[in-house]
């Protein structure tokens, strides 16, 4: 069996070394190199397994087995067990790229100038001088994610316009959780909210302070969005990737 869960990983003497081939798209490629891969694949693999509802409906109809298994948290790593009182800071871990909404942060710093936005990760380029409580780390090693966030009161997830934030299924929501905050994100065909559990989505901009301002008000540690995501963890989609593909080199 081969999992490939990246476009460019695709090669049609995968089907010459393995008895099956199980594709696992984790975002939509609407054109380029990766879509006609893409396209080529799914007319040859075994079996699918997306990592959300959006990216694998976008395949279109699948002659073979397929499932939705959303990206977990690895729970052993993030799970906090410090209970005491977070401080006031937002933070956002990953990527600068043109799925980040820099005016947003920006106006979620001016708002609320009390509030450390500390941001980390490579190649940050705001497009405009940031207020002064807007912090840019840079690159952060990955075994220092967690203290990060367990110093961090609320997670930020300040999606842009950008189409492949539609099906993305973020790892970090739960890497958030699991941490003890609470989050706010942009909503999306993903990205739902569940105040009971600390998620809190604005559609645009009007009201992107509100949803901070409810995340802002709810309890912290967030122990309701621990609980949440101790179930979605990677060992528990694991177990389910494994049984979806027995069931497929089974056929």
């Amino acid at each position: 069996m081969v999992l490939i869960d990246q476009p460019l990983l695709w090669s049609r003497s995968l089907l010459r070394v393995a008895p099956a081939v199980v594709y696992r798209p984790t975002d939509e490629y609407p054109s380029g190199m990766k879509a006609r891969l893409q396209r080529d694949a799914i007319r040859r693999v075994d079996g699918v397994i997306a990592t959300s509802r959006p990216v694998l409906d976008r395949l279109g109809p699948l002659p073979f087995p397929s499932t939705v298994i959303e990206n977990g948290v690895d729970t052993e790593r993030f799970h906090t067990v410090d209970w005491r009182p977070r401080p006031e800071i937002c933070v956002y871990i990953g990527a600068f790229d043109s799925r980040f909404d820099w005016n947003q942060t920006m106006a979620w710093a001016g708002r609320f100038p009390r509030w450390r936005f500390v941001l980390a990760g490579p190649a940050a380029t705001p497009p405009a001088a940031l207020p002064v409580n807007v912090e840019l780390l840079g690159p952060v090693p990955y075994e220092s994610v967690p203290r990060l966030l367990a110093e961090a009161r609320i997670g930020l997830l300040p999606l842009s316009d950008d189409p492949l934030n539609r099906g993305r299924s973020p790892m970090k929501l739960y890497e958030y959780l699991a941490s003890g905050l609470s989050v706010v994100s942009r909503q999306t065909e993903v990205v739902h909210p569940d105040p009971a559990r600390g998620v809190f989505t604005y559609t645009d901009a009007a009201n992107a302070a509100e949803a901070l301002q409810d995340a802002i008000r709810h309890a912290s540690p967030n122990a309701a969005g621990v609980e949440h995501a101790l179930g979605q963890a990677w060992t528990t989609k694991a177990r389910r990737l494994l049984e979806f593909v027995a069931g497929v080199t089974a056929r």
